[in-house]
């Protein structure tokens, strides 16, 4: 391996350039080469980030996999494009850092773990609140028995994700594989699998759709296994400013988090408490890179991509039908 880990980018357009920011600021990885069949966005990448001006740039990114020299690849490409690029990236025996989703079948998220535990290369999913002191605690409070037998859990993501995605890749079926749920609205499913282990046994959704292609709205509810319930609302057609609430309730007590008023411990009989939280740790591309070097373990393993798929896929699913389904059957 060289003196840097070398890192080439599968896509170079909207959410890649925070990623060159991060690998560049770490201090011990290079994005060495670009994969983008827009020049433009290629352009624009290298404008925002003069440490790439000298990155070698590819038409086709399986060309990219076969001629440059890279110890690892992250795939910031439209949804629909991140199933058969991770599988050709682990193929040419590259490790992977995948954007959200990972992907948008459960078929497809098999068949990536599959991939990987064939190759033996790391698989990390860019679900960056793994990492963050908030939902760190959260998870550690469940997990801790700290809430006792766990009871609801409850999510809300507002955004006007309709207006903001109108007219580009998000709300083409063909390359986002779906809407907001599988986007922004993923995350929340991700942290609400994370945080609590709860394995779901069926789920029941109505999706509104205004017009678009992909679901905006969904309202979602299901049945974990021990009996808890969840409720997942995401509004992808909010006139509002981005909004995240995410609760657990036990039958000892309750965490409820909000962008605008932050984390508070709740008990009966008690004041609401604000507790110290742990520090977050890192972000998914600097654990990509100390994985690479064998410092730390994967901090979101493709097992959880799988877990968000499963709910994705069964909410999808119902909406279609009007009926529960399984997840157990998926």
């Amino acid at each position: 391996m060289a003196e840097k880990v070398r890192i080439g980018f599968i896509g170079s357009g909207g959410i890649a350039v925070g990623h060159a920011m991060r690998l560049h600021n770490g201090g011990m990885a290079e994005v060495v080469a670009l994969a983008d069949p827009s020049e433009a966005s290629v352009a624009r990448m290298k404008e925002m980030r003069p440490e790439l001006a000298g990155a070698a740039t590819y038409a086709d990114y399986r060309e990219m996999l076969e001629k440059a020299d890279l110890d690892g690849v992250q795939i910031h490409s439209p949804h629909c494009y991140h199933a058969q690029q991770i599988v050709d990236a682990l193929d040419a025996g590259r490790h992977v850092l995948c954007e959200k989703p990972m992907t948008s079948t459960v078929e497809d998220a098999r068949r990536v773990i599959a991939k990987r535990d064939e190759t033996g290369k790391i698989l990390v999913i860019s679900y960056q609140r793994h990492y963050e002191g908030t939902y760190r605690y959260i998870r550690e409070m469940v997990q801790g028995g700290k809430l006792g037998k766990l009871q609801m859990v409850a999510l809300i993501l507002s955004q006007e994700w309709l207006n903001a995605t109108r007219g580009k890749w998000r709300q083409n079926m063909a390359l986002s594989c779906g809407g907001q749920l599988n986007d922004s609205g993923s995350h929340l499913v991700d942290m609400m699998l994370w945080t609590t282990d709860l394995q779901p046994e069926r789920v029941f959704a109505d999706i509104n759709y205004f017009g678009a292609e992909v679901d905006i709205d969904s309202a979602i509810s299901a049945r974990f296994g021990g009996g808890t319930l969840g409720n997942v609302t995401i509004m992808g057609g909010s006139p509002t400013p981005f909004w995240e609430f995410f609760g657990v309730w036990g039958s000892d007590g309750a965490v409820i988090y909000d962008r605008i008023n932050g984390l508070r411990e709740l008990r009966l009989g008690q004041e609401s408490v604000e507790p110290e939280l742990p520090p977050s740790e890192g972000d998914p591309d600097t654990n990509f890179v100390r994985a690479i070097l064998g410092l730390e373990e994967p901090g979101v393993p493709a097992e959880c991509g799988l877990r968000v798929s499963e709910f994705t896929e069964a909410a999808w699913r119902s909406a279609k039908s009007g009926l529960p389904v399984r997840v157990l059957d998926m």
